[in-house]
């Protein structure tokens, strides 16, 4: 009896053998499986949720990506136009665009997109500013612009939608009578900040926009 004793547990052992060498193939199939396809398209694994507004509009609307800048007033040129009050003269934030006609005669003139991009935020928000259109740009996919366009009289256009270059989105005003009829307009390389006062020794995040759109020509 005792062969029998013997052969049976070289069968179980041999059995317990191998049944480990098949837990550690498929334990590394398993895993193998898991990986992700070198092939995948990287755009495919962004999330969406994490990204911001104009982010994702950007993203669905490629089209509304910038194509170029032009003059906010007498497009595409700033013809009859002229900047009163030039970026960082006694510490101005921005340009202030004035018809050559001087005075109100511009209230009411039309103001234009000065590229492509998505109304993050048109609102009347009061005090000095009156009511005032931010515009978000893509230059590329990582890089990004604020305009801010100040003082309207009227705004044709609405939080979050997109706008095309030369499309009009407001009128010149003159914040309820406190200034004579003129634009007010920022461009911001530091996106989402502060309305702000207009004025400010501090230049960081704003850039000179007359020279910004010269350089972004179509």
């Amino acid at each position: 009896m005792v062969k029998p004793k013997q052969k049976s547990f070289l069968t179980k052992l041999l059995t317990g053998i191998g049944m480990v060498f098949i837990l550690i193939a498929c334990f590394e199939n398993k895993t193998t499986t898991t990986e992700v396809d070198p092939v995948l398209d990287p755009s495919q694994t962004i999330k969406k949720d994490t990204l911001s507004k104009w982010e994702r509009y950007f993203l669905t609307y490629p089209s509304y990506r910038c194509d170029g800048f032009d003059f906010p007033v007498g497009k595409p040129d700033g013809k009859g136009y002229y900047n009163a009050q030039p970026f960082r003269k006694n510490d101005h934030l921005g340009d202030d665009w004035n018809a050559v006609t001087g005075g109100d005669s511009d209230l009411g003139d039309p103001i234009y997109s000065i590229a492509n991009g998505y109304v993050v935020f048109a609102k009347d928000i009061g005090s000095g500013w009156g009511k005032i259109v931010r515009v978000m740009h893509q230059l590329d996919d990582t890089t990004y612009v604020e305009a801010l366009y100040a003082h309207c009289d009227s705004m044709l256009v609405q939080s979050n939608q997109g706008v095309k270059r030369g499309q009009q989105i407001a009128t010149i005003g003159n914040a309820n009578g406190a200034y004579y009829a003129h634009l007010h307009l920022e461009i911001r390389d530091s996106v989402e900040m502060e309305v702000g006062g207009g004025y400010s020794s501090y230049y960081n995040g704003y850039l000179d926009p007359t020279e910004f759109i010269k350089a972004h020509r179509p």
